[in-house]
C-alpha cells in the first residue's frame, strides 16, 4: 500500500471511530441517570445491570444492588447515591432472587437499610447463604405498599415468570414500573431462560400490560442506547414467547426433543434483534423442556 494509500485508510478509521455514538465511545462502567419527566427517580446502571431509586424529603427507597461478580459494587452503588442526596437509605428491595442483580446487599445492610423482598426469594436465599447478599428483613406476599417521605411505592407478585420471586415495583404517580428480566426491551431473551416459567410467564405479561403505567425501566439496558420500554414493547415480548412456544411445540410433539429439535429450532423474524445468535439456543432449550418434556 502506498504511503498516500496509508493516509486514506487511516483518516477513514479516525472518521469511524469519530462517527460513532458518544455513549458507545465514553460509556462508563458506572452511570446515574435521573428519569426525564420526573422529580426524583434515577436508574443505577453497573455495566449491564441496572436499578432504579426514589429519593423523598425522609430517606431513599433503593432497589437492586447489581454488584454480581463486583464485590465493591454495592458500596458503588450507595456512593451513587451519596451524590444525589444526602438522605439515608431506608429500604432496598430485591426485584428477585437471582445474584445478578442482588448480590451487593450486605453494604446496605451496613448503612441501615431494610431489605424486603418476595418470600419466595427469602426461601431460595436462605439455602445459598451468599455473604454478600443478606436476607430480605422482610417477606412480602401478593402486594406491600412502601410509602415514604410523599413517595409510594408498590411491590407486586403477580406469579411467577422469571423466576418464582419476580417482583413488579411500580411507582403510582410517576406511572413508571420497574421489571427485571422478564420483559426486555428491545432485544432477545438469552440466559435467563434457564429457570423461566414459559406457560405463566404469558399470564404474568398480560397481568404487567393491564396495570396503569406509561413507561418500564427494565433490568438490563433497554435497546437501542439504553431506552426505557413502553406497553408495546411488553406486547411484543408476548408475542415473541408465543411465537417460540408454537415453534418448539411442534417440534417437541413430533419426538425431535432435545438435539434434534434445537438445531432445526429458528425464529427468523426476530434474526436482527440484539443477541439473537446467542440467545436462541437457550430459548430452544427451555421451549424443549415445555414441549419435549411437560417441564
Amino acid at each position: 500500500m502506498t504511503k498516500t494509500a496509508l493516509q486514506y485508510a487511516g483518516a477513514a478509521l479516525l472518521a469511524g471511530v469519530l462517527a460513532m455514538p458518544a455513549m458507545a465511545q465514553t460509556r462508563p462502567q458506572i452511570e446515574t441517570t435521573k428519569v426525564d419527566g420526573t422529580d426524583n427517580v434515577y436508574i443505577f446502571r453497573n455495566g449491564n445491570h441496572q436499578a432504579i431509586f426514589v429519593v423523598t424529603k425522609d430517606g431513599v427507597i433503593a432497589t437492586d444492588p447489581v454488584a454480581y461478580g463486583r464485590p465493591a459494587g454495592g458500596q458503588q452503588y450507595l456512593d451513587e447515591i451519596k451524590k444525589v442526596t444526602d438522605k439515608p437509605v431506608k429500604f432496598l428491595v430485591y426485584s428477585h432472587h437471582h445474584f445478578d442483580h442482588i448480590a451487593g446487599g450486605k453494604a446496605f445492610k451496613d448503612a441501615g437499610a431494610k431489605i424486603i423482598a418476595h418470600k419466595n426469594a427469602t426461601a431460595h436465599l436462605k439455602q445459598v447463604n451468599d455473604p454478600h447478599t443478606p436476607l430480605p428483613d422482610e417477606s412480602t406476599g401478593d402486594k406491600k405498599v412502601i410509602s415514604l417521605g410523599g413517595t409510594t411505592m408498590e411491590l407486586l407478585f403477580l406469579g411467577i415468570n422469571h423466576s418464582d420471586s419476580n417482583l413488579v415495583i411500580r411507582l403510582p404517580k410517576e406511572k413508571i414500573v420497574f421489571v427485571v428480566d422478564t420483559i426486555p426491551v428491545g432485544s432477545f431473551p438469552g440466559r435467563g431462560m434457564i429457570d423461566f416459567f414459559p406457560i405463566e410467564t404469558e399470564k404474568f405479561i398480560e397481568k404487567v400490560i393491564a396495570l396503569d403505567w406509561e413507561r418500564l425501566i427494565p433490568g438490563h439496558p433497554g435497546a437501542p442506547n439504553g431506552r426505557l420500554g413502553t406497553k408495546d414493547d411488553a406486547k411484543a415480548v408476548l408475542t415473541l414467547y408465543r411465537d417460540a412456544s408454537a415453534e418448539m411445540k411442534k417440534l417437541g410433539q413430533a419426538g425431535k426433543c432435545w438435539d434434534e429439535a434445537e438445531k432445526e429450532f429458528k425464529l427468523e423474524k426476530y434474526a436482527s434483534m440484539p443477541g439473537y445468535a446467542n440467545g436462541l439456543p437457550f430459548v430452544a432449550r427451555r421451549y424443549c423442556g415445555l414441549w419435549g418434556r411437560g417441564t
